[in-house]
């Protein structure tokens, strides 16, 4: 295997306000990961990586709901894997990343390969969450011998049906830039989080303290929502939807021979059940999971069964 990257230990990029939400989330779910920056040289772009627990490994790629941490309820009832969660390029700590006219699959697949050489993995269960689902499947459709199994929490831009969550799309559109001026507070996280299919959880205490104030200093204290705004502008148009290009055809799930799981909360906006028994149709090897009432980050409503599908599938 060629490597295509280097590690690399310069000083955490992040301020020491975001660090200590980071500290305090990952606290609330009893977990002491590890991270380390990466070099990836084909695209160049700097990255880091955060691992917890040991096993067969476990990549796991996020949406625009978070990172890092936020995947802490899932990686700690999710036991037996080494589990390495990336911030995508300018996302969470990584450096960013310009997708002006490139082609995003491909980008995307040679960056995650460079990431498994780096690591000296050959091949990897992918986890993906939102934006994340179609990292991962774009891997698994142009490196699959990289990727052993395939798993897909909530809706993603898989295809065009799916649709734009209104969040990305207002992003996208002019108004976006007026949003990264606004001051991040605790109501307006739980706000988005309401109409990401959260609302019940968030009633009843099941997201705490913790993760809010964590939300609020990530976007407050990083500048992943500017970088998130200008890749979300080289793959969604506000008015129309997804650059042509993006999501993916039939013909191109129909050659995804990688067992694959899509895990679905009822509450998430992002598709609907119809949409995504259609998708995991088209794939040789796919299966859906519906989680009652979960949202669009399905494992903040309920990680236990989440970290059971998922545990189940991947030992199959």
């Amino acid at each position: 295997m060629t490597s295509a990257a280097r590690t690399i230990t310069s000083a955490d990029p992040g301020s020491d306000r975001y660090r200590e939400a980071e500290r305090s989330l990952w606290h609330h779910y009893g977990l002491e990961p590890n991270q380390r920056f990466v070099e990836v040289s084909s695209p160049a772009v700097r990255l880091r990586v955060v691992e917890v627990g040991s096993g067969p490994p476990v990549l796991f790629i996020p949406g625009t709901a978070g990172t890092g941490p936020y995947w802490g309820s899932l990686v700690r009832a999710l036991g037996g894997y080494r589990c390495l969660m990336v911030d995508r390029p300018g996302w969470g700590l990584s450096a960013p990343l310009d997708y002006t006219g490139i082609d995003y699959g491909t980008v995307v697949a040679d960056l995650l390969r460079g990431l498994l050489d780096t690591l000296e993995i050959e091949t990897a269960d992918v986890v993906g969450s939102s934006i994340g689902d179609l990292w991962a499947l774009r891997l698994a459709s142009r490196r699959p011998a990289r990727v052993g199994r395939v798993v897909l929490l909530g809706g993603g831009p898989i295809v065009a049906d799916s649709g734009i969550p209104g969040i990305i799309r207002l992003i996208a559109s002019p108004i976006g830039a007026i949003m990264l001026w606004l001051p991040p507070k605790p109501a307006r996280v739980k706000a988005l989080m309401r109409r990401a299919g959260h609302g019940a959880s968030l009633d009843a205490g099941l997201i705490p303290d913790e993760y809010v104030r964590w939300r609020v200093a990530f976007e407050r204290e990083t500048d992943s929502m500017r970088n998130e705004r200008a890749m979300v502008r080289s793959i969604v148009s506000w008015r129309t939807g997804l650059r042509t290009g993006i999501a993916f055809e039939d013909a191109e799930l129909a050659a995804i021979q990688q067992p694959t799981l899509l895990v679905f909360g009822t509450a998430d906006p992002v598709g609907t059940v119809a949409t995504w028994r259609q998708v995991v149709d088209r794939l040789p090897r796919g299966a859906l999971q519906l989680v009652d009432g979960a949202g669009h980050v399905p494992w903040l409503d309920d990680p236990t069964s989440v970290a059971g599908h998922i545990s189940r599938f991947l030992a199959t």
